[in-house]
C-alpha cells in the first residue's frame, strides 16, 4: 500500500441508502480501509435537497474510524440532481467541505456508476435502482442520457416504476377493477387497510422513495409465481431494455439494486437479447467510480463534476 497518498473518501448518495468508503493507493494496490453505510436523500433537486443530502452523508461518514476521516484530503460524491439543483450543489458542497476539511468533487449519481463501470472510460451504463437512467459515453467523453427523467415523467422500469406499478394492481384488485394478487396482502400490512394507501405513500415527503420500498415485495411475490406480480417484473424489463436499445451501441453495463436481484437479472438478461443488446460485466461500482472523480481532472466528462476546492475557500 501507498503510505504516502492521503486517504480518499468516496460516497453513493442513493435516495434509498448512502455508501462511504476511504480507501488508500492506487491501482494494483488500491486498499479499502473502511466502510459506512446509511439512510439516502431524496435528491439535491428536491425540497430541501442540500440540506437533506448533506445530513445524509455526514450521517453516515460518522461511522468512519474518526482519524481516517480527519486524513481524508479529496471526497467523490455521487449525487442524484447536481446537473438540475446548481445553488443547491453549491450549498451542498460548501456545508461538506467546512464539515470534512476536504476537496469536494460531485457528479450525477448515474456519471459516478458509468465511471466506476468503465473506469472513466466510454462505454453505456443502465442504473436500475429507485430510479432508471441510461449513460453512454463515448470516446471524446461526449454524453447522451436516455430516461433519468424522474418518477412523474420517466424512470421506467425503476425501483419506483415496480413498487407503484404493485400498489396500482392493488387498488385495482381492491375494487374488482383487477386480477386478485397475493400483493393485496402485503399492501394492507403497510398501513393496516389498502384506502389507507394513498396517504401512506404521501407521509414521509419522498413519494418516489416510499413507492420504490414496495418494489422488493413485488420481485418476491413475482418469483413465487403470483401471475401480476411476474407481468411487473416482465414489463419492468421490457422497458429498461429499451432504453438500453435505445443507446444505439448493442453493448451495456447493468448496474443498481433493482437489476442486482437475482429473478430481475435473469428477466433482464432475457428481455436484453430480445432487443439485441449484449450485457457486459462492470469493472468497478459506483464509489470506484467516486473515488476517480474525486482524483482525476483529466477524465473525459469532467466538465460535469463540480468541484468545491478546500484551499480555494
Amino acid at each position: 500500500m501507498n503510505h504516502l497518498a492521503p486517504p480518499v473518501l468516496a460516497i453513493d448518495l442513493g435516495k434509498t441508502s448512502c455508501r462511504a468508503r476511504i480507501t488508500s493507493g492506487s491501482g494494483d494496490d488500491l486498499t479499502v480501509l473502511a466502510e459506512a453505510r446509511g439512510h439516502g436523500a431524496p435528491g439535491l433537486a428536491d425540497h430541501e435537497g442540500a440540506e437533506l443530502s448533506a445530513r445524509a452523508v455526514l450521517e453516515t461518514v460518522a461511522h468512519l474510524p474518526a482519524d481516517l476521516l480527519a486524513a481524508v484530503q479529496h471526497v467523490g460524491i455521487g449525487a442524484a440532481g447536481v446537473e438540475a439543483a446548481p445553488h443547491e450543489v453549491a450549498a451542498f458542497t460548501a456545508e461538506l467541505r467546512l464539515a470534512l476539511g476536504a476537496t469536494i468533487a460531485v457528479v450525477n449519481d448515474a456519471l459516478a456508476a458509468h465511471a466506476g463501470a468503465f473506469a472513466g472510460g466510454p462505454g453505456t451504463v443502465l442504473i436500475a435502482g429507485t430510479g432508471s437512467v441510461v449513460f453512454d459515453v463515448d470516446a471524446t467523453g461526449a454524453v447522451k442520457q436516455i430516461d433519468g427523467w424522474g418518477p412523474w415523467l420517466g424512470d421506467e422500469g425503476s425501483g419506483r416504476w415496480i413498487g407503484q406499478q404493485g400498489l396500482e394492481a392493488c387498488m385495482r384488485a381492491f375494487d374488482g377493477r383487477g386480477p386478485a394478487t397475493t400483493l393485496l396482502v402485503d399492501a394492507e400490512a403497510l398501513i393496516g387497510s389498502i384506502p389507507a394507501l394513498p396517504r401512506w405513500v404521501s407521509s414521509t415527503g419522498a413519494p418516489a422513495r416510499q413507492l420504490g420500498t414496495f418494489a422488493p415485495t413485488v420481485i418476491t411475490r413475482a418469483e413465487e409465481g403470483d401471475a401480476v406480480a411476474a407481468d411487473i417484473v416482465d414489463a419492468a424489463c421490457a422497458h429498461l431494455a429499451v432504453s438500453a436499445a435505445a443507446a444505439g451501441t448493442g453493448a451495456v453495463c447493468v448496474v443498481g439494486g433493482i437489476a442486482s436481484h437475482p429473478y430481475v437479472a435473469a428477466h433482464l438478461a432475457t428481455a436484453m437479447h430480445e432487443v439485441g443488446v449484449d450485457l457486459v460485466a462492470p469493472r468497478g461500482d459506483a464509489l470506484d467510480g467516486a473515488r476517480l472523480v474525486a482524483l482525476d481532472t483529466a477524465i473525459s466528462y469532467d466538465g460535469r463534476v463540480v468541484r468545491d476546492d478546500v484551499h480555494a475557500a
